[in-house]
């Protein structure tokens, strides 16, 4: 077996240039080792067919292992543990119950009021030019995922400012300022269920409330609860698929144009730039239960296995032409694995797409001289080696 390279997650060119910097071990070897200071080794499977098949295997378990606990107060901690850490009949169960308020046909019903939403933003986004510039990101990109996730769970009008709050806090990442907002968020999660129970309405938890009253595997308070938290946990990723999606669109006119000429080609777009510039760099870590095999190389019981989904999606085994941006690849296009893939796929693919449609369609056309206020080499990025961010949006309208 020949050695099996590193990667340093610290490297600047890791960090600058991550498609380039994955791609190039990828042709190498099917796996590499992932390495940083102060943390233990952790594998990375790089080629496409052999994460889709990983993410699948019911070997590789996620756990408590896989997350990071935040310091919150001892009565947060039961709603920490979302679906994403269950395995076997435990997640099926739950699983199975939720799945039908996340459908893509409820995700599209719901599309209107995303439309709505996104509507009133953007009538906001000409009052926060500044200097002639805006930021898309701390303007729009940031705050409408929260926006959609208090209509979705019916927080009321005069508590959205502070869920806006909330989204900014979990969407920096872990720190001081994500633990704060945790015990804000559980509490409005209670309230937000009870209020429900007592008025059903026309939105999700409405929905998770009759499975509760009429299925006899029962959703219980607390698991609704930890629901409301997994969406807003997993719910940011709108956030910076959108500021990816708009800065790669500015970027690249003439695909713009095209979006603009025919709207038909926004859902396929969407699959598109999720490949080609989707936020997820790495899968979360699981674990296999057994020692196992991936490309040749032996992979013993009980050590952290990635999908590197910045290599996958652009794999030359699976995609045509994979570093050249096309929103016009429409159908016949494999999957990417921006949401991942098998037991764990993401339960709110369907509404994240709808969001992300709405957002980049309606950008599109209210602001036909859209542009970037810096040069794309000059944007400010997080330097995060597991997601792909920017750091700010300046725009001119």
């Amino acid at each position: 077996m020949a050695e099996v390279p590193e990667i340093d997650l610290t490297d600047s060119e890791v960090l600058s240039d991550p498609f380039a910097a994955y791609g190039r071990v990828r042709e190498r070897s099917p796996v590499a080792r992932l390495v940083a200071p102060g943390a233990g080794p952790m594998w990375a499977v790089l080629r496409y067919e052999d994460a889709r098949a990983m993410l699948g295997d019911p070997r590789f378990e996620l756990s408590a292992a896989s997350f990071q606990r935040p310091d919150v107060p001892e009565d947060c901690l039961p709603y920490l543990r979302t679906m994403q850490e269950m395995e076997g009949a435990e997640h099926r169960r739950l699983r199975g119950l939720v799945s039908p308020a996340f459908t893509p046909a409820r995700a599209a019903g719901f599309r209107s009021r995303v439309e709505s939403i996104v509507r009133n933003s953007l009538d906001e986004l000409p009052g926060q030019v500044e200097g002639g510039s805006v930021d898309l990101l701390r303007h729009f990109a940031r705050p409408l995922p929260m926006d959609v996730i208090c209509e979705l769970v019916g927080i009321p009008g005069e508590n959205r400012a502070r869920w806006r709050e909330y989204g900014a806090a979990v969407a920096a990442g872990w720190g001081a300022k994500f633990a704060d907002a945790i015990p804000g968020i559980m509490a409005g999660a209670k309230e937000a269920v009870a209020r429900r129970r007592a008025e059903p309405a026309d939105d999700l938890l409405s929905d998770l409330l009759r499975v509760q009253a009429e299925d006899g595997d029962r959703l219980g308070d607390d698991e609704l609860v930890t629901l409301v938290w997994q969406l807003v946990l997993a719910g940011q990723t709108p956030t910076n698929l959108i500021a990816n999606a708009m800065l790669t669109l500015l970027s690249h006119p003439a695909q713009l144009a095209a979006l603009r000429a025919d709207p038909g080609l926004v859902p396929g777009a969407v699959e598109e730039l999720t490949r080609w510039c989707g936020p997820q760099l790495l899968t979360i870590p699981r674990f296999p239960n057994e020692e196992v095999e991936i490309g040749g190389v032996p992979i013993r019981k009980g050590e952290p296995v990635t999908a590197a989904i910045v290599s996958a999606n652009r794999d030359p085994r699976v995609f045509t032409d994979p570093d050249r941006l096309d929103v016009g690849r429409g159908p016949g296009t494999p999957g990417h694995l921006g949401y991942a893939y098998g037991p764990h796929f993401c339960l709110a693919a369907a509404f994240a797409r709808v969001q992300t449609e709405v957002a980049l369609t309606a950008l599109a056309h209210r602001f036909p001289e859209l542009a970037l206020a810096v040069a794309p080499a000059e944007t400010p990025r997080v330097p995060d080696p597991g997601t792909w961010r920017v750091a700010a949006l300046p725009v001119t309208l």
